[in-house]
């Protein structure tokens, strides 16, 4: 799939983007592979970290430069976007500049694409984005709602476009979990609610999935995948089992449980052994694809607190022992 492909990630010195480009340069041989971010340190430490195979590329550029993403994306086939600002107190303090991120930015990606002709699009979403309560997930909800209709402009031909939609990354910045180990240290940790409740993924699945949803996507669909939930009182006694515990009340812009799969998307969803599809309610979807999936009973909803899978004590105890945790 990749084999001789030119591929560019916005956000590529991101957590994403460098796994990313990791398993594309361990597993595949992409003609070239562009890291297309903003941040011109994060570049220099991605480079003498290791990142300096012959088809890598690094581009300084913001999504919000239309121009920069056009010289970027010239003869590129695949484009993976997952350029976003997602810390949510952030957001909130500046919400211009998130939407000129979140989605003025995904607007000049899908021009951009269908300018240069790019064969494949895919956005990196969010379960922040299913019933948004924060300014964050209502920037990604736009984000998908444009990268699916996207396929209207490019009017059946190239590119197509599609989203992928997971949950918490397992030990990334801004996470729950660095806070936790941070807290451990002066023996207190701070729970929302005992009741809450998320989706885990760890970073390597969540790029795999991607990676395989490069090679399904149709156009226009929204794949999910079947990850598991945990209680964040069982994180806070993994992480810190003899620390002192303090309610502080579920903050603003925060849930009490997530929810990747609404009620309403059920609807016109399928499921398979590993994964959802959402199909989109537009003319240019063609009904005969993926038909092997199964249609969702009617009530279905995809959320946190009433998953069939869940994460053990053990097994998060070992997840956080194999991943590298970001500040």
């Amino acid at each position: 799939m990749f084999k001789g492909q030119s591929i560019l990630i916005t956000g590529g010195t991101g957590s994403f983007g460098r796994k990313f480009a990791e398993v594309i340069l361990e597993k595949y041989q992409p003609k070239k592979l562009i890291i297309f971010s903003r941040d011109e340190l994060k570049q220099h430490e991605m480079r003498i970290s290791g990142f300096d195979n012959p088809s890598l590329r690094y581009f300084i550029g913001d999504v919000r430069d239309v121009d920069r993403l056009r010289r970027a994306m010239s003869g590129v086939d695949i484009v993976v976007h997952a350029a976003a600002l997602k810390q949510v107190p952030a957001c909130e303090y500046n919400p211009i500049e998130a939407v000129k991120t979140n989605i003025d930015g995904a607007v000049n990606v899908i021009d951009v694409a269908i300018d240069n002709e790019v064969e494949k699009v895919i956005a990196v979403s969010t379960d922040k984005a299913v019933y948004p309560v924060n300014l964050y997930g209502a920037t990604k909800m736009v984000a998908e709602k444009l990268f699916v209709q996207a396929n209207s402009y490019s009017g059946g031909k190239k590119p197509i476009f599609s989203c992928s939609r997971y949950g918490n990354v397992v030990g990334s910045s801004g996470s729950v979990v660095p806070l936790f180990l941070e807290q451990k240290k002066k023996g207190e940790i701070t729970i929302t609610d005992e009741k809450m409740t998320r989706f885990w993924i760890t970073l390597e699945e969540g790029v795999n999935f991607v990676i395989d949803c490069i090679g399904m996507m149709r156009g226009g669909e929204i794949f999910i995948p079947k990850i598991s939930s945990m209680k964040i009182i069982d994180l806070a006694e993994v992480i810190a089992s003899g620390a002192k515990r303090k309610i502080i009340g579920v903050r603003p812009g925060e849930k009490l449980h997530e929810v990747l799969l609404t009620e309403e998307e059920a609807l016109h969803a399928k499921e398979f052994d590993k994964f959802f599809i959402i199909e989109p309610e537009h003319p240019f979807w063609h009904k005969d694809n993926f038909q092997d999936g199964k249609p969702l009973p009617l009530g279905f909803k995809y959320a946190s607190n009433t998953n069939t899978e869940w994460l053990t004590k053990e097994k998060m105890a070992e997840l956080l022992k194999n991943i590298e945790i970001e500040g």
